[in-house]
């Protein structure tokens, strides 16, 4: 494995990949690396010739100073995760090398996609998703991108970038990860506190909960939505964010269920803010 800093030298890399006709599988993250990550390693490793990750904590994508500086960082144990994964490049890139000074230029979705769900009350955050992975496909240039179904909206929102935008990269979301328990793998989840860790289990119970009224055939989707918040408050700390029922591409909310939709909560226990989400096809 080759750990790069430089959007030369890894321009330089993929360039000669290419020339070689492998087919290149890319992985951004922001590090702190856990199972659901090397998930996505894993397709990206066993679907291309050449696979590239990158660790970068995207700053513009924070709306909240504090959150940026609280989150979770270990690049020492990043990089030898990423190297028993068999990753060809691991790139590391700066913040001065993806912002130099002057920097300018942004990328955004528009519309109820990005207002819905976690845009509601995260100012900017899309555009800085939308504006980074942008730059990094530029450098990279992929055949394959893997992003996790954790983070559905974000799915959404850069399949629909790259709709619009007629890239020549496929996105590939990958099934979420959860503990035994059912919590869905977060590189946020090291900063609940133990009791914190275990009330944090009722983000996917009240999803299963909601998913099980839907298989005996409820279809008002208020209804739903009002039995998932009737369960999260039975947890004292539970702040919540959103709890919606949405079509899945689109986004937009729905009253009756049908179709592909997606549930997806957001919910703050303790400090950090937890999400979860289950996608269905209904008849």
């Amino acid at each position: 494995m080759r750990m790069i800093a430089t959007i030369k030298d890894v321009k330089a890399e993929v360039k000669k990949a290419k020339q070689e006709g492998k087919s290149i599988g890319f992985v951004p993250t922001m590090g702190f690396l856990h199972e659901g990550h090397l998930s996505l390693i894993k397709k990206a490793r066993e679907e291309n010739d050449f696979v590239v990750v990158s660790i970068f904590v995207n700053p513009i994508q924070f709306d909240v100073k504090e959150d940026l500086e609280s989150y979770p960082r270990d690049l020492d144990r990043d990089c030898k995760l990423v190297e028993a994964a068999a990753v060809d490049v691991l790139f590391i890139p700066s913040m001065e090398a993806l912002y130099p000074e002057g920097y300018s230029t942004y990328v955004e979705v528009t519309g109820d996609m990005t207002k819905q769900l976690c845009g509601k009350s995260r100012n900017g955050h899309f555009k800085g998703v939308t504006t980074v992975v942008l730059k990094l496909f530029n450098i990279i240039t992929p055949d394959h991108a893997y992003f996790g179904q954790k983070d559905a909206q974000q799915v959404a929102v850069i399949k629909k970038m790259v709709e619009d935008m007629n890239m020549d990269v496929e996105i590939v979301p990958c099934d979420i990860v959860r503990e035994k328990d059912g919590l869905a793998l977060s590189s946020r989840n090291v900063l609940l506190q133990d009791k914190e860790r275990q009330d944090a289990t009722i983000l996917s119970k009240s999803l299963l909960k909601a998913k099980e009224m839907i298989i005996k055939g409820e279809r008002d989707a208020a209804k739903i939505r009002a039995s998932i918040i009737e369960n999260l408050y039975k947890i004292e700390k539970a702040q919540i964010d959103y709890v919606e029922v949405v079509n899945a591409k689109t986004l937009e909310s729905i009253e009756k269920v049908k179709g592909e939709i997606l549930i997806a909560v957001a919910v703050k226990i303790g400090k950090p803010r937890l999400i979860d989400n289950i996608q269905m096809h209904i008849s």
